[in-house]
């Protein structure tokens, strides 16, 4: 209804006080992470999108580091045989001796001789390189394929209370792996209209993995990266995600910025390289985002 200045109210409150965030949705002020008093069991998240170059590492890395940083025990999985993640926490992916790869593939080594500390506190990293492309052709041929990561993680999920799994853009045994050993799946797409194309695909197979082998497996939530609000392009990308998921869309978006290259480069998360930029805020915010939807503890 209106008042007599011409003012819009509902439910008693002005909506010209309103402030609409980028999904067209009312800004929620989302509360800070309530400090934990013990740790573990993890959550498993695996950032999953077949498409490259939509932010997956970008935002497994920023995201981890922000839960992190409210306290929060993280492993970081890498899951790409280009060992980006690794590379990006001051790994140099090419010097290891023992990876995912190792852990997957022969039973002896155990998950713990793999895991390494970096530089970030509350962060631990279970490290990839190239050795992990093999992975998918040999896994072919090992009874359960599918669950051999999940059986992995199970021995260490005691020790932290997040595990983000930064998938390959591909949707094959790999991805597959890690569809079946997460509770949730975070989906970073790109603000462009031709990454929206590839997302039907993955939701299937997200849907085959709930039906065969997880069906504790849930959409977390659909993240918008490198979004550029001086584009109409931007934010019509972001009506079609919002009309096709709706609520499962986050409301923190990621806008574009070179901060997030030069974090990259420095081998660091950019809420240590440049903690006051809008960049490390927006990823604080998402943290908190999905700690109130019950996406991690």
């Amino acid at each position: 209804m209106s008042n007599e200045q011409g003012s819009t109210t509902l439910a008693g409150v002005d909506l010209d006080d309103v402030i609409l965030g980028p999904t067209g949705r009312p800004l929620t002020e989302f509360p800070e992470p309530p400090v934990l008093s013990s740790h573990g069991p993890a959550r498993v998240i695996a950032m999953v999108n077949q498409k490259g170059g939509v932010g997956k590492t970008t935002s497994t890395i920023n995201l981890g580091a922000a839960l992190a940083e409210a306290g929060r025990r993280v492993l970081l999985v890498d899951f790409d045989p280009q060992g980006a993640l690794s590379a990006g926490l001051g790994t140099n992916p090419h010097e290891l001796d023992v990876t995912v790869y190792n852990v997957l593939m022969d039973r002896k080594v155990d998950i713990r001789d793999a895991i390494r500390h970096t530089d970030v506190e509350n962060i631990d990293l279970l490290p990839a390189n190239i050795d992990l492309s093999a992975a998918e052709v040999q896994l072919v041929n090992e009874v359960a394929r599918e669950q051999v990561l999940d059986r992995a993680l199970k021995k260490v999920e005691d020790d932290y209370d997040v595990v983000l799994i930064d998938c390959q853009p591909s949707l094959g045994l790999l991805t597959v792996n890690a569809l079946t050993a997460a509770h949730g799946v975070i989906i970073p797409l790109i603000c462009e209209f031709f990454a929206l194309r590839a997302v039907a695909l993955l939701v299937e197979t997200i849907e085959k993995v709930q039906d065969r082998l997880n069906p504790r497996l849930q959409v977390d939530g659909v993240l918008a990266t490198m979004y550029d609000a001086r584009t109409l392009h931007s934010r019509e990308v972001i009506s079609r995600l919002v009309e096709a998921f709706g609520d499962k869309v986050f409301e923190t978006v990621i806008k574009r910025t070179i901060k997030f290259a030069d974090a990259t480069v420095a081998a660091e998360p950019i809420t240590t390289y440049a903690g006051n930029h809008a960049g490390a805020d927006a990823y604080r915010r998402l943290a908190k985002e999905l700690v109130a939807r019950g996406g991690a503890p």
